[in-house]
């Protein structure tokens, strides 16, 4: 498959386009002047390319943002300050682990406006500009709700930027969240209109936005948004529409052949071959210097809470965390986890590791006794993998269908018993919120959908975290937390950024 050509710009632009073989490419060029660009089609899909070539930004889907997600019950991180803070809430918005991921956001927001604002006068034919409209419009979305829950509430939502106007950088954030969400609303529908179904993309062309991944990012946006009919009505859509099924076995899913499976729906696109491209969230969670045979950096780790949490006949335990005495297939050798050679290190807060990502560490090394590029990056320092790392997948779509169908009272045995069945569970009738919290833990942990703002977003935050974190052999690794609901349910706004707005910025109240 050819590689989707990402050249990237200083801040806003590219120049050209480049031809390659797998994947996503994302190879830095030099700036245009604003005098000469955006005129030909060449200048619209750089333009376009540009807006993808920020997620394989470290501070963005490699590891910045799960910083945040270590605030859950579900992860222990490696000990580390920043990571501390965190995980007691009393950080201040200046870490360096996480204060980029404002400024990337709104500034893949900027390249998406510059597309919107610019296209349309470039002469292009019809189907080509209504996709590249489209993936603006969804990528500006996507951005937009990411920062929209982690940073807006009800007091105060997050600045909508002037689409028609660049020059006017000192925007005031929405009045509230509920603002973000509708523009996002608007956005993401105009986006499906625009967008062809993924099975009309080209290969060459996997990676980029299409319809039901529009209609996945619309449901959640309406989850978030309380809006529980049309969360219900996008997610039907996507059932409706024959597109996508669930895998018959979990644990394919995360395998790098099934990239592209009838499970995918939006995902950072990833390469071991080139070091500039895709996530490093599989080598961030593998054992801390993969005992000596790859320099895993062990900052995430599945908490003794998350792995009691599932039934032992799940099926998805073992294909989600490798316990004490668990056999896995590591470089082409079978060997046993936390034992003999790969005892875990000091560093190891649990005593688990995650395994979903871990299938691309299993294929042998070379004849010459290298690591097999077309699997691992071999710069241990860039540890990606040829695995894209899922962002939104149609097993979350069944959940967030589930959770919106019981919060309007109606049944959602059907959408729950689906994703039990896969797990090698035996139905449930008349299913609970409890029953849908369960299942929606199991199936999506250490992935991106984000544990600490599901707990957030239910209410449930403060209980859960007034309660001890444990090692795997009950020793306690984290005590009771005190999550304060007023002001912990949103994370403060970095101060380099209210220190630069002229006013225009806020803090988070209670930050």
């Amino acid at each position: 498959m050819k590689k989707i050509s990402l050249l990237l710009l200083s801040f806003t632009l590219l120049v050209g386009t480049t031809a390659c073989e797998s994947e996503l490419d994302v190879v830095p060029q030099g700036a245009p002047s604003s005098g000469n660009f955006w005129k030909t089609p060449a200048d619209a899909k750089a333009g376009v390319n540009s807006i993808y070539a920020l997620y394989s930004d470290d501070n963005m889907y490699g590891r910045g943002f799960f910083w945040l997600n270590n605030a859950s019950d579900d992860i222990g991180t490696k000990p580390r300050q920043n990571a501390e803070r965190i995980k007691n809430f009393i950080v201040d918005g200046a870490e360096s682990d996480t204060k980029d991921i404002w400024r990337i956001h709104y500034e893949i927001m900027k390249r998406c406006n510059d597309v919107i604002r610019n296209i349309p006068n470039i002469p292009l034919d019809e189907k080509t500009k209504n996709g590249m409209l489209g993936e603006a419009y969804f990528n500006h979305a996507v951005m937009h709700l990411e920062l929209a829950y982690h940073y807006g509430d009800d007091r105060a939502g997050i600045p909508i930027q002037d689409r028609e106007n660049p020059t006017n950088v000192y925007v005031p954030r929405a009045k509230n969240v509920a603002e973000n969400y509708a523009y996002i609303a608007a956005d993401l529908i105009k986006a499906a209109d625009l967008l062809p179904y993924f099975n009309e993309l080209s290969a060459d062309n996997y990676g980029r936005a299409h319809k039901t991944a529009a209609w996945a990012y619309l449901v959640r946006t309406y989850l978030y948004a309380k809006d529980w009919d049309n969360a219900i009505k996008y997610a039907n859509m996507i059932v409706a529409s024959g597109k996508h099924k669930l895998l018959d076995n979990y644990e394919d899913v995360f395998k790098i052949k099934n990239n592209w499976s009838t499970e995918y729906i939006w995902s950072v696109t990833s390469s071991a071959e080139n070091t500039s491209l895709g996530s490093i969230f599989p080598g961030v969670c593998l054992e801390d210097k993969g005992w000596g045979v790859y320099n895993g950096w062990g900052n995430f780790y599945p908490t003794k809470e998350l792995f009691d949490t599932y039934d032992p006949t799940d099926k998805r335990r073992s294909a989600t965390i490798l316990q004490k005495g668990d056999k896995f297939v590591y470089f082409g050798e079978e060997v046993t986890f936390n034992e003999g050679a790969h005892i875990v290190s000091s560093s190891n807060r649990t005593g688990y590791q995650f395994k979903k990502y871990m299938e691309p560490f299993s294929y042998p090394k070379t004849t010459s006794g290298g690591i097999d590029i077309r699997y691992v990056n071999a710069n241990g320092d860039k540890p990606s993998t040829a695995l894209n790392v899922p962002l939104l997948r149609y097993a979350d779509v069944i959940l967030m269908l589930a959770e919106a169908k019981l919060m309007k009272g109606q049944n959602a045995d059907t959408e729950i018993n689906m994703i039990r069945h896969r797990a090698g569970l035996g139905d449930l009738s008349g299913a609970t919120m409890t029953d849908l919290k369960r299942e929606r833990r199991c199936e999506l942990a250490g992935e991106w959908t984000d544990r600490h703002f599901d707990l957030v977003r239910w209410g449930d935050a403060k209980e859960t975290y007034a309660k001890p974190l444990h090692h795997y052999d009950g020793s306690v690794i984290y005590p009771a937390r005190n999550f304060n609901p007023a002001i912990h349910h949103v994370w403060p706004i970095p101060p380099d950024e209210i220190a630069v707005s002229k006013g225009a910025l806020t803090q988070n109240q209670g930050w």
